[in-house]
């Protein structure tokens, strides 16, 4: 019990998750280094300029007109079609009506009058004027009077001075005292204020004020306390039919005509009647489908009745467009934001990345709509916003990843003339992506050369003699390397690492890395032919080569490249390099190598087990100046060692007398003297 009670605290954090966490440390701390702090600081400052844009480019200047063109599309294209509104009838004075009546401003009262007792026989359910009675007339008597014998609940137009600035002062006090005497039983004030947005279209509801008359719309229905605070879109109505308007609109003088009124009254039976102005230079309000379909063939503009109507409808029909909460939009904002950035980084063909790019913004113009059809009030999304978040954040971030990118490039072009070929160089140069600098798992070809003897003669001559004589080497064994297309992984000493099949894979890399093993050991001939008098004689360049699994990539830590391989295939080069000394061979190659190089020149030199590893390893040694007939005599050797025939091993000395002095062959007939039925020399 106690050692079950021992294991039940939290387990500690596992060595993974420590070393992620260093991880992502160390490349925020190079991120750092490679931006510095002021291109650091101004990608950020973009990048929440970026958010800022694309949450509130409502009221934005220059930007908020981009997004009400934007809604007024959307409110347009999705506007709900309907045969006819028959619920609501309008009633207007208009052009002719004032030819008719000789009278302009103020409208003629009698016949609004005689209209009305028209409208109140026929049983409408309402009535609202939106007209502003500011100033006397000779027939206000009588207009007072239908007012008071009125059975239908009208809603006389009254306007707040201090929202009305254009109503003087004594108009104001005329309109109160009208509204007072006229004021009954069915007869109540009404707010008609319609409040546009600044570049003068009408697209929202126009919010109740405290201590103000209810809203026209309002005050026609019953009361709806989602409406009475709304501030959201109004819900526009389009005709199914183009030649069929949304409501019926008949003028005034019908009405105050009895040859017409009573044939009129079933028009207006049981519907809200709306009483207004229809003039061609007044009262009127561009609206999101007024500025696209000129509806009334007039010029793109809805007279202020008609908007009545349009809201009077949205209201009736409790059709209230859900708003998108704030939370909402700084969340869009911020994926706009992060997306954009992101975008920045994508990496591929162009038609991958140019599908995901056109793939985005196709989704900032469709989303948007697509909110407007189901229903969303969408008067206050940002669509453009989003676009321009996006740009914010895909340009910031473009830019750091540029000097980034900058940055690594120069890192890499101060390793490619010194570690890689011309043609992997200009490979990477054109996509330093190929360069991966991070560790990976690949199959190379990794040779190692090491020149006999090298230490002891370093001791018996200067320094700066030694230093002449090991950098001659060196620069001619890296000729041979990047000749051959080999990444040079490094020096140690006399020694040269050098491998194929990273940072790019080619499908000859076998028979360039078997050719080069076999020109190094070559050019280390020519360099012992070429030492300066006096310096002692020096050894042959053994050569080791083996293909396999390694880890490569940059292993040299912040600020400096060491390209390099680690794994099985470099430490089989390596030991392969140290067996030539035993088997007195120069070149080396595992059968692994060999049959991946597609080169026939090879001879067997038997089986061996190198120091260290526990398998056996089958090697060969090239020999391009032995004829084919040759080579297949010496494989017949092994292969009669392997059967159990010694005496045809002896063939061998035949050979060694045939290619003089051959020490690695000589060698071979030694091994296979010791052993048996192709069993493996063990190395001491």
């Amino acid at each position: 019990m106690a050692e079950a009670l021992r294991h039940t605290g939290p387990a500690p954090p596992s060595r993974d998750v420590k070393a992620e966490a260093r991880g992502v440390l160390q490349s925020l701390r190079r991120l750092f280094d490679q931006l510095g702090p002021i291109r650091l600081g101004s990608t950020i400052l973009f990048l929440i300029l970026a958010l800022l844009m694309a949450r509130f480019s409502w009221t934005t200047p220059l930007i908020q007109d981009a997004e009400r063109a934007l809604y007024d599309m959307r409110a347009s294209v999705f506007a709900p079609q309907v045969e006819k509104e028959d619920r609501i009838v309008m009633i207007v004075y208009n052009e002719d009506t004032l030819k008719l009546t000789g009278q302009r401003s103020p409208v003629d009262r009698t016949i609004l009058a005689q209209a009305l007792e028209t409208i109140d026989a026929a049983g409408a359910k309402s009535i609202g004027i939106d007209i502003l009675f500011t100033m006397p007339q000779d027939d206000d008597a009588l207009l007072l009077s239908t007012f008071k014998q009125l059975q239908t609940p009208t809603y006389l137009a009254y306007a707040d001075p201090k929202l009305n600035p254009e109503i003087a002062f004594a108009e104001h006090e005329f309109l109160k005292d009208f509204l007072s005497e006229a004021e009954g039983p069915n007869l109540k004030p009404t707010s008609i204020r319609l409040n546009t947005d600044s570049d003068g279209v009408q697209r929202r509801w126009t919010p109740e004020k405290d201590g103000a008359p209810p809203f026209m719309a309002m005050a026609l229905t019953k009361p709806n306390p989602k409406f009475s605070s709304n501030s959201g879109a109004i819900r526009y109505l389009v005709p199914a039919n183009a030649d069929m308007p949304v409501f019926d609109k008949f003028p005034i003088e019908s009405f105050a005509d009895p040859a017409t009124a009573e044939m009129l009254q079933s028009f207006i039976q049981d519907k809200y009647v709306l009483i207004g102005g229809d003039f061609i230079d007044r009262d009127r309000f561009e609206t999101p489908i007024g500025s696209i379909s000129d509806l009334e063939g007039t010029d793109g503009k809805m007279i202020g009745l008609e908007v009545h109507a349009h809201m009077l409808a949205q209201l009736l029909n409790d059709d209230l467009p859900a708003p998108i909460p704030g939370s909402i939009l700084w969340t869009a904002a911020l994926i706009v934001a992060i997306c954009g950035g992101l975008s920045a980084l994508i990496m591929g063909n162009a038609l991958k990345v140019g599908g995901i790019l056109v793939g985005q913004f196709a989704f900032f113009l469709v989303f948007p709509f697509f909110l407007q059809n189901i229903g969303a009030d969408t008067l206050t999304l940002p669509a453009f916003g989003w676009a321009l978040g996006w740009l914010f954040g895909y340009a910031s971030v473009s830019s750091a990843a540029r000097t980034i990118n900058s940055k690594q490039r120069a890192f890499a072009q101060g390793a490619l003339g010194k570690y890689l070929p011309q043609s992997i160089a200009g490979e990477i140069l054109r996509d330093p992506e190929k360069l991966s600098l991070h560790g990976e798992k690949r199959k190379i070809f990794a040779v190692f050369t090491d020149l006999e003897g090298f230490t002891k003669l370093s001791h018996a001559i200067e320094p700066e003699m030694v230093a002449t004589l090991l950098n001659d080497y060196l620069d001619r064994l890296s000729d041979v390397a990047l000749e051959y297309g080999g990444t040079i992984d490094k020096f140690v000493g006399d020694a040269l690492v050098t491998f194929w099949g990273a940072p790019i894979a080619y499908p000859d890399d076998g028979a360039r890395a078997a050719k080069a093993a076999y020109a190094l050991y070559q050019a280390g001939e020519e360099f012992r032919k070429n030492v300066p008098e006096g310096v002692p004689p020096i050894g042959r360049t053994r050569v080791g080569m083996h293909y396999g699994d390694a880890i490569v990539g940059n292993f040299g830590g912040e600020g400096r490249i060491q390209y390099t391989a680690l794994g099985d295939a470099m430490n089989t080069a390596a030991r392969l390099e140290a067996a030539n000394k035993a088997l007195e061979t120069k070149v080396l190659i595992s059968r692994e190598a060999m049959e991946r190089t597609g080169l026939d020149w090879y001879r067997p030199m038997g089986k061996i087990t190198l120091r260290g590893r526990s398998t056996p390893v089958e090697v060969f040694e090239p020999v391009p100046d032995w004829e084919q007939k040759d080579r297949e005599a010496v494989t017949a050797i092994i292969a009669a060692h392997q059967n159990g025939d010694m005496d045809y091993v002896q063939a061998l000395s035949a050979m060694m007398k045939q290619y003089g002095e051959d020490l690695g062959l000589g060698n071979l007939l030694k091994r296979l003297e010791k052993t048996k039925n192709g069993e493996s020399y063990a190395l001491g």
